[in-house]
């Protein structure tokens, strides 16, 4: 994949500083690796995530799957911010501790749209669930004023 002129490494390091930076990142202690058309995302287990069953709840898993294709996504679009169209979520096996990581990568590219895929895994390499999204460009520019900075 070719990114449009501006993207590239200072492009990636500058969404993973936005995206660590938000408010609701910060409360989930997650952190993100990206790189073109991929991305990683690292969710440690805390105790407000597990639902009655003591098992992480689905909105977890579906934060750490959407967050990283999105961000694969995004990492080949320099300009501007995009956003999650449509999102699915197949959930495979629960968790209750350790560090979730969830890997998204690019399927396909086309105009004004994106499809990309990510798997959920925990500590010992186990699929605990997959999504499957279409993103698209949005208006929000990317500038330091939603954390897309130096």
């Amino acid at each position: 994949m070719t990114l449009p002129e501006g993207g590239g490494r200072d492009h990636y390091r500058k969404l993973e500083r936005m995206y660590v930076s938000a408010p609701v990142s910060r409360w989930y202690g997650i952190s993100i690796k990206i790189d073109e058309g991929r991305a990683e995302v690292f969710l440690p287990v805390k105790p407000e995530f597990l639902h009655a069953a003591r098992a992480v709840h689905g909105s977890v898993y579906f934060r750490a799957l959407d967050d990283a294709a999105f961000f694969a996504a995004n990492s080949l679009v320099p300009d501007v911010f995009v956003l999650t169209a449509s999102f699915n979520v197949h959930f495979i096996r629960p968790a209750s501790s350790g560090t979730l990581r969830a890997e998204g990568r690019i399927l396909h590219r086309g105009g004004r749209l994106i499809v990309a895929e990510s798997t959920l895994f925990n500590d010992a390499g186990e699929t605990l669930g997959h999504g499957s999204g279409v993103f698209s460009r949005s208006s929000i520019p990317l500038t330091a004023e939603i954390g897309y900075a130096d």
